[in-house]
């Protein structure tokens, strides 16, 4: 049962990575992805200057205390929010755990008045992304796919094979949860 499981696994992640595979756009700093919603990278994310005439509030970052990514709330003062999370871009490291942390921080600030939100790792395209994508299945009800496919509009992303599966088992209970609960 587990190998069959673990086939169909890979099936799901493959077809996932051929559709992140169809965008053709060209990896940037910076991008909206939606509305007052942005992902980056760590160099936007150090330059204090920019993101305060960017007119960021609040500042996510799924890199936090990884060789090359400064930043905690020291760091950028009273100008911004800060929510650090310690986060590996690797096959093993559970990014799930901070989901629900990591989404309702964004959500709370998109909701305030100008809130504006960076949520940024090294390079933008694995950690940051993954938890942008789960924000919006989580708080706007978006399929795992349908989140992808969104977001590949904006900007270039490729979370690694582990944080797909992780997206995968969310997508699985929440379409479960929908199911049972039709209005969720």
């Amino acid at each position: 049962m587990t190998s069959q499981k673990n086939k169909d696994g890979l099936a799901d992640i493959k077809a996932l990575e051929n559709i992140l595979d169809t965008c053709k756009l060209d990896l940037t700093a910076i991008d909206e992805v939606w509305p007052n919603l942005y992902i980056g990278n760590v160099e936007i994310a150090q330059n204090r200057n920019a993101l305060k005439k960017m007119g960021f509030t609040h500042i996510l970052n799924a890199a936090h205390s990884k060789q090359g990514s400064i930043g905690d709330q020291s760091y950028y003062g009273n100008a911004f929010v800060y929510y650090g999370i310690p986060a590996e871009d690797s096959s093993k490291f559970d990014l799930s755990a901070h989901f629900r942390p990591a989404t309702d921080f964004i959500h709370k600030a998109l909701k305030k008045k100008n809130g504006k939100v960076l949520v940024h790792c090294i390079m933008g395209v694995s950690r940051s992304s993954t938890l942008v994508l789960a924000y919006l299945m989580l708080h706007h009800h978006l399929t795992l796919r349908g989140a992808i496919q969104k977001v590949i509009q904006k900007r270039a992303i490729y979370p690694n094979r582990n944080f797909l599966l992780l997206l995968l088992e969310l997508d699985t209970q929440l379409q479960r949860k929908r199911m049972l609960c039709p209005i969720l």
